[in-house]
């Protein structure tokens, strides 16, 4: 946990030096997600969790994609730009949860990353997703709210239709 703290603080204090300050920020339990005043996306925060075992082994659980910035990429002690652009959309919202995060681009597209669990990323399997991945099943819809559970999903439409995916 102190190293987490540290992450963390380290994370939030980078925050205070940008030069283009955050617009919008999500913060999940072991990460946290920033939009920047042009839209740009950028994570920072821990995707591993050091567990103590019985037996004074310490072993890390894994969390894929939760940062967001592809493959391997466990740990980022600053804010980062995601690689992934959002398919050239400006980002104006985001959401994050324990084990994932949501995106939503200017042109009403809902983007996910992270552990695929129950279906929360909302791509119809269970599959992680290393780096943000938009949800085809609303290409037909303007999304204009999302929001991030435990292990579910919501997005409000600019109709008032109001879907949700994943358990819960």
């Amino acid at each position: 946990e102190g190293e987490n703290c540290a992450v963390r603080w380290l994370c939030f204090s980078a925050l205070l030096c940008e030069h283009n300050p955050p617009a919008r920020a999500a913060a999940g339990l072991w990460h946290s997600v920033f939009i920047d005043g042009e839209g740009r996306l950028s994570s920072c925060g821990s995707a591993a969790e050091g567990q103590e075992e019985e037996e004074d082994e310490s072993s890390e659980e894994e969390f894929p994609g939760l940062l967001g910035h592809g493959e391997g990429v466990l740990q980022l002690k600053t804010p980062t730009r995601l690689p992934s652009p959002l398919g050239g959309e400006r980002a104006i919202g985001v959401a994050a949860s324990g084990l994932f995060s949501l995106a939503l681009s200017a042109d009403g597209a809902v983007w996910s990353w992270g552990c695929g669990g129950p279906g929360e990323l909302g791509h119809g399997d269970k599959e992680d997703q290393w780096q943000p991945k938009k949800l085809e099943d609303f290409a037909a819809q303007r999304v204009v709210a999302v929001s991030a559970g435990g292990g579910h999903s919501i997005a409000l439409t600019a109709d008032g239709a109001v879907f949700t995916w994943g358990e819960g």
